[in-house]
């Protein structure tokens, strides 16, 4: 599954641009309002009144240590987490020319969810899941990397092959690891491994969110590098554009992404291939909008998958969540790309 870049003509680029503001109205207003039912509903639902009182550190004490230690830090968690896999998975889309490249490609679930699960069968060292599990994925990020060079620099193919042989080596260990685990542990790593943002606070938010906001920004200045790869290679580099260093800083941001949104909520998937795929058909494949874009749809996705997850009886882990809207959209995507 390819794509090329869509320049569109003089007279597209009226029709271009008001679906730009279109889709970035759109995205604002459902995060927004998605922001707010969050952070209104819950065990303790509270009343708007209530909510900017509350913002405000006034009125009842519990309103305020529920919505300042509990619902504001896990909702930015979801938007941190949310924006640098939608940005992610664009990335590498982009550099892979594959739509369905997202930011596990590259083996960052299967080394971030071996580190974690070996941390939780020692048992004591929880506290230290997330810099482990950060510290895995992007080891493992590299390791790929090393063994998709040749003579030319980075090849697509043998990147891929290797994300698949060293996914599928890592996720071995990770089934062995589960089976030595004791069974009163063993609960406590599958939460991690479908992904939760249950219990997270401002220290892993403030830990991750500096790292994530270079990256983005980073990767929003790799737009015009990856519209000219979209041409071809040999366009790409008759227009100068070095192949090989381009693909190793690409992966090397989007890595970075992935691995500090793992770090914070375990393995979340299809936020990174849905989103990115729902942005090109909306405003095309210009990546100067691609890319801001796909890390706003990323953040208001995982931000509704994951009130969605705690409006229950019983709190489901989000990565299951967005697993159950992200598996149909997606067929759905495919159909009409077919079109």
């Amino acid at each position: 599954m390819t794509f090329q870049l869509n320049k569109g003509t003089a007279h597209q680029q009226p029709f271009i641009q008001n679906r730009v503001l279109l889709t970035v109205g759109f995205l604002l207003a459902g995060l927004l309002l998605t922001v707010g039912i969050s952070l209104c509903q819950g065990t303790i639902p509270m009343s708007l009144t209530q909510l900017w009182q509350a913002f405000l550190h006034q009125g009842d004490p519990l309103y305020q240590t529920v919505i300042w230690e509990l619902r504001l830090p896990r909702i930015l968690a979801a938007l941190v987490v949310g924006a640098a896999l939608g940005m992610s998975g664009a990335l590498l889309q982009g550099m892979l020319r594959n739509g369905l490249a997202d930011p596990f490609v590259l083996g960052i679930s299967s080394g971030a969810g071996l580190v974690a699960t070996l941390l939780f069968a020692i048992g004591g060292l929880q506290s230290w899941v997330p810099v482990a599990a950060w510290v895995g994925a992007m080891l493992t990020a590299a390791i790929v990397y090393l063994l998709g060079f040749t003579r030319t620099g980075i090849a697509i193919e043998r990147l891929l092959l290797a994300g698949i042989a060293v996914s599928s080596l890592l996720g071995a260990f990770q089934a062995v690891l589960l089976l030595m685990t004791e069974e009163g542990r063993v609960q406590s790593v599958l939460n991690w491994l479908l992904g939760s943002l249950n219990g997270r606070g401002w220290n892993e938010v403030l830990m991750v969110a500096p790292y994530i906001a270079i990256a983005l920004l980073g990767g929003c200045l790799l737009a015009r590098t990856l519209n000219v790869m979209n041409l071809g290679d040999e366009m790409a580099t008759g227009l100068g554009i070095s192949l090989g260093r381009s693909r190793l800083l690409i992966g090397a941001i989007a890595s970075l992404l992935a691995a500090s949104a793992v770090s914070i909520s375990g393995l979340i998937g299809f936020v990174g291939l849905v989103v990115p795929h729902g942005i090109r058909l909306l405003i095309g494949n210009d990546y100067r909008w691609v890319l801001p874009l796909s890390a706003l749809g990323g953040a208001w996705v995982l931000t509704f998958a994951d009130w969605l997850a705690r409006i229950g009886a019983i709190e489901l882990p989000v990565g299951a969540v967005t697993a159950i809207l992200g598996s149909p959209l997606f067929i759905l995507l495919i159909y009409r790309r077919r079109q």
